[in-house]
């Protein structure tokens, strides 16, 4: 029995032989897709936590400079901590009522050797350096380094503190610049001593370092001759000049430094007083 006809003749396979095409069919690639196995992926439990950025801040501002730091850039020779004594002394000098306000401060350290420059003179509104010289001190002072000082009439000595400019006159030493003390007990007889500012021919840097020490004064503090009257007109009429040392007692007892302390505000004040009852 190989095939049956039908009523039109034509031959039709068996029943049978149509399964083995069918599987062959499914097996074919592509022709059927298996479902997936795979899951969707789940978010990590241990993902990182992003936190929120904070706004930039805008940077701050450095503070100004202080006088004492800029008188400091201006004169990098001088010592700033001598700067700052002098500034703080002719703050509470103007602070005080001791003196009316000021425009140019001198600065002598006395803790430098004679053959060396250790005057300067500034002007304060702009913080500029308008001279540096040798200065002289007293013959009874010391040789090169000036190590004793005195408010006492015949001593020979410089004297240390806080000192107001005031007129000018031709006399012995030529043109000279008057000077008030203004620390009792310190530099107070100044006038009556009559230490003041002239020019000296004995104030020679080149004859110092010769001789080990610069020329020396009565006292005054003597300066080139040939600066000498253009400096004194520059300082002349209520000027400060501020003549610095280590002396612990003046230091510890001035008036004028650390005037921010009740005591001392109390005491200048009444000594100010004292000063303008004066005849």
């Amino acid at each position: 029995m190989g095939s049956r006809s039908n009523h039109a003749g034509r031959t039709l396979p068996r029943r049978g032989a149509a399964l083995p095409l069918l599987l062959l069919i499914g097996l074919l690639p592509g022709c059927t897709s298996a479902p997936s196995t795979a899951a969707d992926p789940v978010p990590s439990a241990t993902a990182a936590v992003i936190a929120p950025v904070a706004p930039a801040q805008p940077p701050t501002a450095a503070p100004a400079p202080t006088l004492a730091e800029r008188l400091a850039l201006a004169a990098p020779d001088a010592d700033p901590e001598v700067l700052a004594l002098a500034v703080q002394a002719q703050r509470c000098a103007v602070g005080s009522g001791a003196v009316d306000p000021v425009e140019r401060l001198a600065v002598i350290d006395y803790s430098r050797p004679s053959t060396e420059p250790r005057l300067w003179v500034f002007a304060l509104a702009d913080a500029r350096l308008l001279y540096v010289e040798h200065v002289a001190h007293g013959k009874g002072s010391g040789a090169n380094l000036a190590t004793e000082f005195s408010n006492v009439e015949g001593s020979l000595q410089s004297s240390l503190g806080l000192f107001s400019t005031a007129e000018t006159y031709v006399g012995g030493n030529g043109y000279s610049l008057r000077m008030d003390g203004l620390e009792p007990g310190v530099n107070d007889r100044a006038r009556e001593r009559l230490l003041v500012m002239h020019g000296a021919d004995y104030v020679d840097p080149d004859q110092a370092l010769r001789q080990g020490r610069l020329g020396r004064s009565f006292g005054c503090p003597a300066v080139r001759s040939g600066i000498a009257r253009e400096m004194i007109d520059t300082l002349k009429g209520g000027q400060l000049l501020f003549a610095y040392y280590p002396d612990t007692r003046w230091l510890q007892g001035s008036r004028f430094l650390g005037c921010d302390q009740p005591a001392k505000i109390a005491s200048a004040a009444g000594q100010t007083r004292g000063q303008a009852s004066r005849p």
